[in-house]
């Protein structure tokens, strides 16, 4: 994906175990939107995430789909999580895989990579997208390691129940379970179902933790969080989510990473590694995906 905006979410201050929640800012991608929480004017980042997009639900009509032209990346790991739909992955390294729901795409940029997002094989019929993209940054001892890419197909997923919640560990280790997705520093990525009536009490032995609503209706302490929002738990705070009605949360956090400059689809730690970023892209220094003869030129 794709950032190119100043980000501008409205967060609002609570109490109790959330120190603040963001309201979503839609964004256009061309063929359709996306609601995005991270970046926000208040809130950065949590843990080593600095970008969260919940694309769709969407649906297109023959022909149509995602179209994300090649674009670059540096410090970063971006992850795509589809609950429905597909999406074609290519990149400068020469991998090309399709993502399907509940399976992982996890692309290390490193010192530099470029990718593209493209509808699937199912262009002829009318077709579906629905699915979360993050991106985390990657410590400053890692910001220049080799760009990689790996697939996770869903069912190498730790996918069980804890007292009727259903819980997939995308990311990181709880519940006595650890998913097999790289992490370049302690990230916690879960995908949460409840009924309603339900309640989760989350793990605390991360230092940033927060729940982002896909579906249905979630509170925490007294306070209901419909789909969309993203309640940011205050330092240290225990978490418990009870389902007011049957959801599906996202759970996301980690050790924090520190400060970070995030500039369109960059991530750096100094202006200088930004704008030499920047020089590159201009100058073709990036490479190319194989076959894919367009691009996306650097925003002035």
């Amino acid at each position: 994906m794709s950032y190119q905006e100043t980000p501008e979410p409205l967060c609002k201050p609570v109490s109790g175990s959330i120190e603040l929640c963001v309201e979503p800012k839609e964004k256009s991608l061309g063929e359709f939107t996306v609601r995005r929480v991270l970046p926000s004017i208040d809130r950065r980042r949590v843990g080593p995430f600095v970008f969260f997009d919940h694309m769709g639900p969407a649906e297109f009509p023959p022909g149509k789909g995602i179209n994300v032209r090649p674009h670059p990346h540096i410090g970063l790991s971006t992850v795509t999580y589809l609950f429905d739909g597909e999406i074609m992955h290519r990149d400068s390294l020469g991998y090309a895989q399709a993502i399907h729901e509940g399976a992982v795409n996890l692309m290390t940029a490193g010192k530099g990579i470029v990718h593209s997002e493209r509808a699937g094989d199912d262009l002829h019929e009318v077709s579906t997208l629905h699915g979360i993209q993050t991106w985390m940054a990657l410590p400053t001892d890692k910001a220049e390691m080799d760009p990689a890419f790996e697939h996770f197909p869903a069912d190498v997923l730790p996918d069980f129940d804890i007292d009727g919640a259903h819980i997939r560990i995308i990311m990181g280790t709880a519940y006595g379970h650890t998913s097999p997705v790289t992490t370049h520093s302690p990230t916690l990525y879960l995908a949460c179902e409840m009924p309603a009536g339900i309640a989760l009490t989350l793990p605390d032995h991360y230092d940033e933790i927060a729940v982002y609503a896909v579906s249905g209706k979630v509170r925490i302490d007294d306070e209901t969080y419909s789909g969309g929002v993203l309640a940011v738990a205050s330092p240290g705070a225990k978490v418990t989510v009870s389902a007011e009605e049957q959801c599906l949360f996202m759970v996301i956090g980690g050790d924090s990473i520190g400060e970070r400059k995030v500039w369109w689809n960059f991530v750096a730690s100094s202006a200088e590694r930004m704008e030499q970023a920047k020089r590159d892209w201009k100058e073709g220094r990036f490479g190319t995906v194989p076959g894919d003869d367009e691009f996306i030129p650097l925003p002035e």
